[in-house]
Protein backbone atom coordinates (compact mmCIF):
# COMPACT_ATOMS: atom_id res chain seq x y z
CA UNK A 1 0.00 0.00 0.00
CA UNK A 2 1.10 3.34 -1.05
CA UNK A 3 1.14 5.29 1.91
CA UNK A 4 2.50 3.06 4.43
CA UNK A 5 6.57 2.48 3.72
CA UNK A 6 8.00 -1.02 3.04
CA UNK A 7 8.29 -3.14 6.31
CA UNK A 8 6.29 -0.73 8.47
CA UNK A 9 3.48 -3.19 9.71
CA UNK A 10 4.85 -6.24 11.58
CA UNK A 11 1.85 -8.54 11.49
CA UNK A 12 3.17 -11.58 14.11
CA UNK A 13 1.88 -15.06 13.70
CA UNK A 14 2.44 -18.34 14.94
CA UNK A 15 -0.40 -20.81 13.66
CA UNK A 16 -1.49 -21.94 10.61
CA UNK A 17 -5.51 -20.51 11.36
CA UNK A 18 -3.57 -16.85 11.87
CA UNK A 19 -1.69 -17.65 7.97
CA UNK A 20 -5.09 -18.24 6.53
CA UNK A 21 -7.03 -15.48 8.18
CA UNK A 22 -4.26 -12.45 7.42
CA UNK A 23 -3.37 -13.51 4.11
CA UNK A 24 -5.84 -11.40 2.36
CA UNK A 25 -4.13 -8.37 4.98
CA UNK A 26 -1.00 -8.93 4.26
CA UNK A 27 -1.98 -8.94 0.32
CA UNK A 28 -3.20 -5.62 0.82
CA UNK A 29 -0.84 -3.94 3.08
CA UNK A 30 1.69 -5.04 0.73
CA UNK A 31 5.61 -4.44 0.65
CA UNK A 32 4.33 -2.58 3.56
CA UNK A 33 3.95 -6.33 5.36
CA UNK A 34 6.81 -7.73 7.45
CA UNK A 35 5.36 -11.17 8.33
CA UNK A 36 6.86 -12.42 11.74
CA UNK A 37 6.36 -16.17 12.01
CA UNK A 38 7.06 -17.39 16.31
CA UNK A 39 6.63 -20.93 14.86
CA UNK A 40 4.52 -21.75 17.17
CA UNK A 41 3.47 -24.39 14.59
CA UNK A 42 5.97 -25.38 12.03
CA UNK A 43 7.14 -27.88 9.69
CA UNK A 44 7.27 -28.27 6.19
CA UNK A 45 4.61 -30.02 5.80
CA UNK A 46 1.88 -27.84 7.44
CA UNK A 47 3.13 -24.72 7.90
CA UNK A 48 5.43 -24.51 4.60
CA UNK A 49 2.82 -25.68 2.47
CA UNK A 50 0.13 -23.14 3.64
CA UNK A 51 2.42 -20.50 3.32
CA UNK A 52 3.46 -21.13 -0.54
CA UNK A 53 -0.65 -22.32 -1.31
CA UNK A 54 -1.45 -18.86 0.02
CA UNK A 55 1.39 -17.09 -2.04
CA UNK A 56 2.65 -15.59 1.52
CA UNK A 57 5.99 -13.72 1.04
CA UNK A 58 8.75 -15.31 3.24
CA UNK A 59 8.36 -14.20 6.70
CA UNK A 60 11.12 -14.09 9.38
CA UNK A 61 11.33 -17.11 11.53
CA UNK A 62 11.63 -16.70 14.90
CA UNK A 63 13.51 -20.09 16.72
CA UNK A 64 13.37 -22.24 19.73
CA UNK A 65 8.76 -21.63 19.96
CA UNK A 66 7.77 -24.58 18.72
CA UNK A 67 7.10 -27.53 20.60
CA UNK A 68 7.88 -25.64 23.92
CA UNK A 69 4.89 -25.03 26.84
CA UNK A 70 2.60 -22.42 27.05
CA UNK A 71 5.20 -20.11 29.00
CA UNK A 72 8.57 -21.11 27.26
CA UNK A 73 6.57 -19.96 23.77
CA UNK A 74 5.85 -16.64 25.01
CA UNK A 75 9.11 -15.87 26.86
CA UNK A 76 11.03 -16.90 23.96
CA UNK A 77 8.97 -15.25 21.37
CA UNK A 78 8.84 -12.35 23.07
CA UNK A 79 12.52 -11.74 23.58
CA UNK A 80 13.51 -12.13 19.76
CA UNK A 81 10.53 -10.05 19.18
CA UNK A 82 11.94 -7.52 21.24
CA UNK A 83 14.74 -7.88 19.47
CA UNK A 84 13.65 -7.67 16.26
CA UNK A 85 11.86 -4.43 16.84
CA UNK A 86 14.45 -2.74 18.47
CA UNK A 87 16.40 -3.18 15.31
CA UNK A 88 13.74 -2.53 13.33
CA UNK A 89 10.72 -0.17 14.59
CA UNK A 90 7.33 -1.16 12.83
CA UNK A 91 5.06 2.27 12.93
CA UNK A 92 2.38 -1.13 13.66
CA UNK A 93 2.22 -4.17 14.89
CA UNK A 94 -0.98 -6.47 13.83
CA UNK A 95 -1.99 -9.50 15.99
CA UNK A 96 -4.85 -12.11 14.93
CA UNK A 97 -6.72 -13.93 17.61
CA UNK A 98 -5.61 -15.72 20.68
CA UNK A 99 -2.87 -17.60 19.96
CA UNK A 100 0.43 -17.37 22.48
CA UNK A 101 2.29 -16.45 19.15
CA UNK A 102 -0.67 -13.02 19.40
CA UNK A 103 0.12 -12.71 23.07
CA UNK A 104 3.78 -12.21 21.95
CA UNK A 105 3.36 -9.74 19.44
CA UNK A 106 1.41 -7.86 21.29
CA UNK A 107 3.11 -7.82 24.68
CA UNK A 108 6.49 -6.88 22.61
CA UNK A 109 4.45 -4.05 20.70
CA UNK A 110 3.13 -2.45 24.23
CA UNK A 111 6.65 -2.65 25.78
CA UNK A 112 8.05 -0.32 22.88
CA UNK A 113 5.07 2.06 22.56
CA UNK A 114 4.27 0.59 18.85
CA UNK A 115 0.41 1.13 17.98
CA UNK A 116 -1.26 -2.67 18.82
CA UNK A 117 -4.24 -3.42 16.20
CA UNK A 118 -5.93 -7.14 17.33
CA UNK A 119 -7.94 -8.66 14.35
CA UNK A 120 -10.46 -11.14 15.79
CA UNK A 121 -10.99 -8.64 18.81
CA UNK A 122 -13.64 -9.60 21.61
CA UNK A 123 -14.30 -12.77 21.16
CA UNK A 124 -15.38 -14.90 24.69
CA UNK A 125 -15.85 -18.15 25.33
CA UNK A 126 -15.93 -17.50 29.66
CA UNK A 127 -14.04 -20.35 30.01
CA UNK A 128 -10.95 -19.75 32.15
CA UNK A 129 -9.88 -23.37 31.13
CA UNK A 130 -8.65 -22.44 28.11
CA UNK A 131 -5.25 -20.84 27.29
CA UNK A 132 -6.51 -18.87 24.86
CA UNK A 133 -9.45 -17.40 26.90
CA UNK A 134 -6.53 -15.76 28.80
CA UNK A 135 -4.44 -15.01 25.93
CA UNK A 136 -7.57 -12.76 23.86
CA UNK A 137 -8.81 -11.41 26.92
CA UNK A 138 -5.18 -10.01 27.88
CA UNK A 139 -4.83 -8.65 24.12
CA UNK A 140 -7.68 -6.64 23.96
CA UNK A 141 -7.13 -4.75 27.23
CA UNK A 142 -3.82 -3.41 25.99
CA UNK A 143 -4.42 -3.14 22.10
CA UNK A 144 -5.03 0.42 20.40
CA UNK A 145 -7.54 -0.88 17.72
CA UNK A 146 -9.73 -3.92 18.57
CA UNK A 147 -11.30 -4.98 15.53
CA UNK A 148 -14.59 -6.87 16.84
CA UNK A 149 -15.78 -9.44 13.81
CA UNK A 150 -19.20 -8.76 15.36
CA UNK A 151 -21.62 -6.47 17.55
CA UNK A 152 -21.72 -9.05 19.81
CA UNK A 153 -17.80 -8.89 19.77
CA UNK A 154 -18.02 -5.18 20.04
CA UNK A 155 -20.84 -5.85 22.95
CA UNK A 156 -18.25 -8.18 24.87
CA UNK A 157 -15.61 -5.77 24.98
CA UNK A 158 -18.19 -2.90 26.23
CA UNK A 159 -19.01 -4.54 28.98
CA UNK A 160 -15.63 -5.37 30.25
CA UNK A 161 -15.16 -1.36 30.64
CA UNK A 162 -13.06 -1.03 26.88
CA UNK A 163 -13.26 2.83 25.42
CA UNK A 164 -15.66 2.45 22.78
CA UNK A 165 -13.34 4.51 20.46
CA UNK A 166 -10.38 1.64 20.52
CA UNK A 167 -13.29 -0.42 18.41
CA UNK A 168 -14.26 -1.29 15.42
CA UNK A 169 -16.75 -3.98 13.74
CA UNK A 170 -14.82 -4.56 10.86
CA UNK A 171 -16.24 -8.15 10.12
CA UNK A 172 -14.10 -11.41 10.32
CA UNK A 173 -11.45 -11.70 7.58
CA UNK A 174 -12.44 -15.52 7.74
CA UNK A 175 -15.15 -14.41 5.10
CA UNK A 176 -12.45 -13.42 2.56
CA UNK A 177 -9.96 -16.29 3.12
CA UNK A 178 -13.04 -18.99 2.25
CA UNK A 179 -13.90 -17.00 -1.11
CA UNK A 180 -10.56 -16.46 -2.11
CA UNK A 181 -9.63 -19.88 -1.39
CA UNK A 182 -12.14 -22.36 -2.22
CA UNK A 183 -11.75 -24.09 -5.69
CA UNK A 184 -14.22 -23.53 -8.76
CA UNK A 185 -16.98 -26.02 -9.11
CA UNK A 186 -14.36 -27.88 -11.76
CA UNK A 187 -12.04 -27.98 -9.00
CA UNK A 188 -14.02 -28.83 -6.45
CA UNK A 189 -15.01 -31.70 -8.17
CA UNK A 190 -12.01 -33.52 -9.50
CA UNK A 191 -10.85 -33.18 -5.58
CA UNK A 192 -13.87 -35.16 -4.84
CA UNK A 193 -12.53 -37.36 -7.41
CA UNK A 194 -9.69 -38.10 -6.35
CA UNK A 195 -10.84 -38.48 -2.93
CA UNK A 196 -13.79 -41.22 -3.91
CA UNK A 197 -16.25 -38.63 -2.31
CA UNK A 198 -19.85 -38.41 -3.66
CA UNK A 199 -21.51 -34.99 -3.37
CA UNK A 200 -22.94 -34.43 0.10
CA UNK A 201 -22.17 -38.39 0.68
CA UNK A 202 -19.98 -38.35 3.84
CA UNK A 203 -18.92 -36.73 6.84
CA UNK A 204 -15.43 -34.40 6.89
CA UNK A 205 -14.01 -34.36 10.47
CA UNK A 206 -11.01 -33.29 12.49
CA UNK A 207 -9.71 -33.16 16.11
CA UNK A 208 -7.14 -31.39 17.25
CA UNK A 209 -7.26 -29.52 20.29
CA UNK A 210 -5.49 -30.79 23.61
CA UNK A 211 -9.02 -30.69 25.46
CA UNK A 212 -9.83 -33.71 23.37
CA UNK A 213 -6.26 -35.35 21.86
CA UNK A 214 -4.87 -35.06 25.39
CA UNK A 215 -7.54 -37.04 26.92
CA UNK A 216 -7.20 -40.29 26.16
CA UNK A 217 -10.90 -40.83 27.40
CA UNK A 218 -12.50 -38.00 25.13
CA UNK A 219 -10.31 -39.07 22.51
CA UNK A 220 -11.47 -42.38 22.50
CA UNK A 221 -15.42 -41.53 22.77
CA UNK A 222 -14.90 -39.25 19.79
CA UNK A 223 -13.81 -41.70 17.74
CA UNK A 224 -15.95 -44.24 18.92
CA UNK A 225 -18.72 -41.76 17.85
CA UNK A 226 -17.51 -41.17 14.44
CA UNK A 227 -16.96 -44.44 13.83
CA UNK A 228 -20.20 -45.30 14.67
CA UNK A 229 -21.43 -42.44 11.79
CA UNK A 230 -19.69 -44.33 8.91
CA UNK A 231 -21.30 -46.45 6.76
CA UNK A 232 -21.11 -47.77 3.24
CA UNK A 233 -22.60 -45.06 1.80
CA UNK A 234 -21.49 -42.37 3.58
CA UNK A 235 -17.77 -42.70 4.70
CA UNK A 236 -16.54 -40.49 7.81
CA UNK A 237 -13.23 -38.27 6.48
CA UNK A 238 -10.64 -37.70 9.21
CA UNK A 239 -7.45 -36.07 7.99
CA UNK A 240 -5.07 -36.13 10.81
CA UNK A 241 -3.17 -33.66 12.49
CA UNK A 242 0.30 -35.63 13.43
CA UNK A 243 0.16 -34.79 17.27
CA UNK A 244 -3.57 -36.19 17.15
CA UNK A 245 -2.10 -39.56 15.27
CA UNK A 246 0.55 -39.68 17.86
CA UNK A 247 -1.42 -39.23 20.61
CA UNK A 248 -4.04 -42.19 19.62
CA UNK A 249 -1.21 -44.77 19.28
CA UNK A 250 0.47 -43.55 22.50
CA UNK A 251 -3.54 -44.16 23.84
CA UNK A 252 -3.53 -47.71 21.98
CA UNK A 253 -6.76 -46.49 20.41
CA UNK A 254 -5.64 -47.16 16.81
CA UNK A 255 -8.21 -49.80 16.32
CA UNK A 256 -10.74 -47.15 16.29
CA UNK A 257 -9.37 -45.92 13.02
CA UNK A 258 -10.02 -48.74 10.88
CA UNK A 259 -14.26 -48.04 10.53
CA UNK A 260 -12.76 -43.96 9.27
CA UNK A 261 -11.58 -42.28 6.06
CA UNK A 262 -8.01 -41.01 7.13
CA UNK A 263 -6.16 -39.11 5.10
CA UNK A 264 -2.59 -37.14 5.83
CA UNK A 265 -3.50 -33.22 6.53
CA UNK A 266 -5.35 -31.30 3.86
CA UNK A 267 -4.42 -28.04 2.13
CA UNK A 268 -6.25 -25.14 3.09
CA UNK A 269 -8.62 -25.09 -0.23
CA UNK A 270 -8.89 -28.70 -0.56
CA UNK A 271 -10.09 -28.80 3.06
CA UNK A 272 -12.46 -26.02 1.86
CA UNK A 273 -13.21 -27.79 -1.02
CA UNK A 274 -14.33 -31.31 1.06
CA UNK A 275 -16.14 -29.11 3.31
CA UNK A 276 -18.25 -27.28 1.01
CA UNK A 277 -19.61 -30.56 -0.29
CA UNK A 278 -19.96 -32.78 3.02
CA UNK A 279 -23.15 -33.46 4.47
CA UNK A 280 -22.28 -32.86 8.08
CA UNK A 281 -18.64 -31.26 9.86
CA UNK A 282 -17.52 -32.93 13.15
CA UNK A 283 -14.84 -30.69 14.18
CA UNK A 284 -13.21 -29.46 17.56
CA UNK A 285 -11.77 -26.53 15.29
CA UNK A 286 -12.58 -22.54 15.82
CA UNK A 287 -12.03 -21.60 12.83
CA UNK A 288 -14.43 -24.12 11.03
CA UNK A 289 -17.46 -22.53 13.01
CA UNK A 290 -17.07 -19.43 11.22
CA UNK A 291 -15.87 -21.22 8.10
CA UNK A 292 -19.39 -23.22 8.31
CA UNK A 293 -20.93 -19.96 8.18
CA UNK A 294 -19.44 -19.06 4.63
CA UNK A 295 -19.76 -22.50 3.20
CA UNK A 296 -23.22 -22.90 4.19
CA UNK A 297 -22.64 -26.59 6.09
CA UNK A 298 -23.90 -27.95 9.31
CA UNK A 299 -21.34 -28.49 12.12
CA UNK A 300 -21.60 -30.83 15.45
CA UNK A 301 -18.58 -28.49 17.74
CA UNK A 302 -16.94 -31.16 20.08
CA UNK A 303 -16.04 -28.86 22.83
CA UNK A 304 -17.00 -27.67 26.34
CA UNK A 305 -17.24 -24.10 25.37
CA UNK A 306 -17.32 -21.63 22.52
CA UNK A 307 -16.22 -18.02 21.61
CA UNK A 308 -18.38 -18.09 18.35
CA UNK A 309 -22.18 -18.47 19.94
CA UNK A 310 -23.02 -16.68 16.55
CA UNK A 311 -22.59 -20.05 14.66
CA UNK A 312 -24.55 -21.77 16.94
CA UNK A 313 -27.56 -20.08 16.27
CA UNK A 314 -28.33 -21.70 12.98
CA UNK A 315 -25.34 -23.23 11.49
CA UNK A 316 -23.77 -25.24 14.69
CA UNK A 317 -24.54 -27.50 17.68
CA UNK A 318 -22.49 -27.55 21.06
CA UNK A 319 -21.57 -31.04 22.59
CA UNK A 320 -18.75 -32.82 24.61
CA UNK A 321 -17.08 -35.80 23.69
CA UNK A 322 -19.71 -38.60 24.06
CA UNK A 323 -22.96 -39.90 23.00
CA UNK A 324 -24.04 -36.30 22.22
CA UNK A 325 -21.91 -35.97 19.06
CA UNK A 326 -23.53 -39.16 17.43
CA UNK A 327 -26.97 -38.11 18.56
CA UNK A 328 -26.30 -34.39 16.97
CA UNK A 329 -25.13 -35.28 14.01
CA UNK A 330 -27.96 -37.89 13.25
CA UNK A 331 -30.59 -35.00 13.78
CA UNK A 332 -28.45 -32.88 10.96
CA UNK A 333 -27.95 -35.48 8.85
CA UNK A 334 -31.59 -36.51 8.69
CA UNK A 335 -32.60 -32.84 7.63
CA UNK A 336 -30.94 -33.82 4.31
CA UNK A 337 -31.05 -31.87 1.47
CA UNK A 338 -33.49 -29.62 2.52
CA UNK A 339 -30.79 -29.07 5.99
CA UNK A 340 -28.49 -28.52 3.83
CA UNK A 341 -30.25 -25.98 1.19
CA UNK A 342 -31.66 -23.69 4.27
CA UNK A 343 -28.39 -23.41 5.90
CA UNK A 344 -26.91 -22.47 2.59
CA UNK A 345 -29.43 -19.58 1.95
CA UNK A 346 -28.63 -18.01 5.05
CA UNK A 347 -25.89 -15.06 4.99
CA UNK A 348 -22.67 -15.44 7.19
CA UNK A 349 -22.84 -13.65 10.84
CA UNK A 350 -19.10 -12.86 10.30
CA UNK A 351 -19.80 -10.45 7.85
CA UNK A 352 -19.81 -9.25 3.79
CA UNK A 353 -15.97 -10.24 3.06
CA UNK A 354 -14.45 -6.71 3.41
CA UNK A 355 -13.17 -6.96 6.83
CA UNK A 356 -9.11 -7.16 5.59
CA UNK A 357 -9.84 -3.51 3.60
CA UNK A 358 -11.41 -1.93 6.57
CA UNK A 359 -8.54 -3.23 8.60
CA UNK A 360 -5.55 -1.76 6.01
CA UNK A 361 -7.77 2.01 6.82
CA UNK A 362 -7.23 1.34 10.33
CA UNK A 363 -3.56 0.68 9.87
CA UNK A 364 -3.37 3.84 7.85
CA UNK A 365 -5.32 5.96 10.43
CA UNK A 366 -3.51 4.64 13.25
CA UNK A 367 -0.03 5.21 12.15
CA UNK A 368 -0.52 8.47 10.12
CA UNK A 369 0.66 10.58 13.46
CA UNK A 370 4.16 9.01 12.71
CA UNK A 371 4.12 8.85 9.29
CA UNK A 372 3.59 13.11 9.70
CA UNK A 373 6.63 13.28 12.44
CA UNK A 374 8.76 11.49 9.88
CA UNK A 375 8.06 13.26 7.28
CA UNK A 376 8.34 16.74 8.91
Amino acid sequence: MQSLPSRSVAVVLGTRPELVKLTDLVRLLGPAAHLVHTGQHYDEELSGRFLTELGLPEPTFLTGVGGQPRAVQISAALAQLDELFTAEPPLAVVVQGDTNAALSGALAANARGIPLLHVEAGLRSHDRNMPEEHNRVLIDRIADVLCAATEDNRANLLAEGIDDTRIAVTGNTVVEAVHGQLPDAAGRTALLGRHGLAEDAYVLATVHRPENTDSPEALRAILTELAALATADRPVVLPLHPRTRARIEAAGLTDLLAPLTVSAPLGYGEFLALARHSALLVSDSGGIQEECTVLGRPLVVVRRSTERPEAMADFADLVSPGAGIGDAARRRLAEGADGLARLAALPSPFGDGLASERIVSLLTAVTAPQRIAAAA
